[in-house]
């Protein structure tokens, strides 16, 4: 335990409490919204359980996008010869596998990246404001990092 976190563990170890209740500790500290209730445990529970498995499925998709890209790469010009609508259309086939591979790694690293800020006790903390991202955003984008106000900031930029 690192952060935020140990930090509640260490607390609420010196009141006598451990286990199961520090972890419940825990999670009422992520922070939330004024008008949001805190998160239970078993939300939290929820949302670790959807992130870990996008990690599964991700991986599995990345790996899949691997073999497909390489073996593409590998084929070369294969069966092309010197047309140059067929080198085009082998060239655009590339390009789609190596988007599928780089979408799928950077969703892969934001969704590892969440279940680390979750395990950390940052999870639902803004990146760059430190307020809260809010709950129910959380609850739809697992992922996120900002707060909406910081992410408006970000996209107008």
């Amino acid at each position: 335990m690192h952060g935020a976190s140990a930090g509640a563990a260490t607390a609420t170890a010196s009141l006598g409490v451990t286990g199961r209740d520090a972890r419940a500790a825990a999670v009422r500290e992520l922070p939330v919204k004024d008008s949001e209730e805190a998160w239970t445990p078993a939300e939290l529970a929820e949302v670790r359980g959807e992130l870990t498995a996008e990690v599964d499925r991700l991986t599995r998709e990345l790996d899949d996008a691997t073999s497909s890209f390489s073996a593409l790469v590998r084929s070369g010009g294969e069966g092309a010869g010197d047309d140059q609508v067929d080198h085009g259309a082998t060239t655009a086939g590339r390009e789609h596998e190596m988007t599928i591979v780089n979408n799928a790694r950077d969703l892969l690293e934001q969704t590892q990246r969440a279940l680390v800020r979750m395990s950390s006790g940052v999870y639902g903390v803004c990146e760059s404001c430190g307020g809260a991202v809010g709950k129910a955003r959380l609850q739809a984008f697992p992922r996120v990092t900002l707060c909406l106000p910081c992410k408006s900031r970000a996209e107008r930029r």
